[in-house]
């Protein structure tokens, strides 16, 4: 079988700058390094993770050893130097973004709009809904960037209340009116009506099926011209 190489991962002291990198891995496993400290660094070829300026090379190895121990408790493969190799496999808990990538899931499966304006409403809810506390983390940081001390930090702190204005209070309005759009309408999705997996009872033959249309499929991507192929002109 081809080797998936998303899920094997280095975790290194570059010998040139003795800088701790880590490099390789799909996006969970980028979350997991950047939990376990890493900073994603982002250049025009490549993403890779290395750990925070000014640690010393204890804390450093430290670092790197728990998140060798948590990619490794994830499945992922980790060659590693021998400072960081660790037998050790720290418990994974869901993190809190996948309770919100839930709702992602339960609007694939919603049958009618009044479901999917259920679902809406954990986002949209004006007290305790998602995009409320987002914007209440925002204020939050700003807060914690004014008194933080340094020049830039004033500059950080308006940009975050900015954004909470300006970007999510408007996201938050223009979701709350479809959701109430959604609440409005109370009808069934088309496509998604539920299969009662029953022959109708006209239907003569015994080898009949239910007679609920198949999920639709998705077309390929047409292939791209051929290198030198001439573009014909509409």
């Amino acid at each position: 079988m081809p080797r998936t190489t998303d899920r094997f991962l280095d975790i290194r002291r570059d010998p040139h700058s003795d800088e701790l990198i880590a490099r390789g891995g799909d996006l969970e496993a980028h979350s997991i390094l950047q939990r376990a400290g890493f900073i994603a660094v982002f250049r025009l070829h490549e993403t890779y993770h290395r750990a925070p300026a000014g640690l010393t090379q204890g804390d450093g190895s430290r670092l790197a050893a728990d998140a060798v121990g948590r990619l490794r408790a994830a499945g992922y493969h980790v060659d590693c130097d021998a400072a960081f190799d660790t037998e050790a496999r720290p418990a994974r808990y869901p993190a809190l973004g996948a309770s919100v990538s839930h709702l992602a899931e339960r609007l694939r499966e919603a049958t009618d709009t009044a479901e999917a304006a259920d679902i809406l409403t954990e986002l949209t809810a004006p007290h305790d809904g998602i995009l409320a506390g987002f914007e209440e983390t925002l204020g939050a940081l700003a807060e914690f960037f004014d008194g933080l001390g340094d020049a830039s930090d004033p500059h950080t702190a308006r940009r975050l209340r900015y954004l909470a204005d300006e970007y999510v209070r408007v996201i938050h309005s223009d979701l709350a009116h479809t959701r109430e759009r959604l609440a409005d309408r109370r009808a069934p999705h088309p496509g998604r009506r539920a299969c009662a997996e029953r022959v109708p009872d006209h239907e003569p033959e015994r080898s009949a099926v239910c007679a609920c249309l198949p999920p639709p499929r998705a077309l390929p991507a047409p292939a791209p011209p051929p290198v030198g192929a001439t573009r014909l002109r509409r």
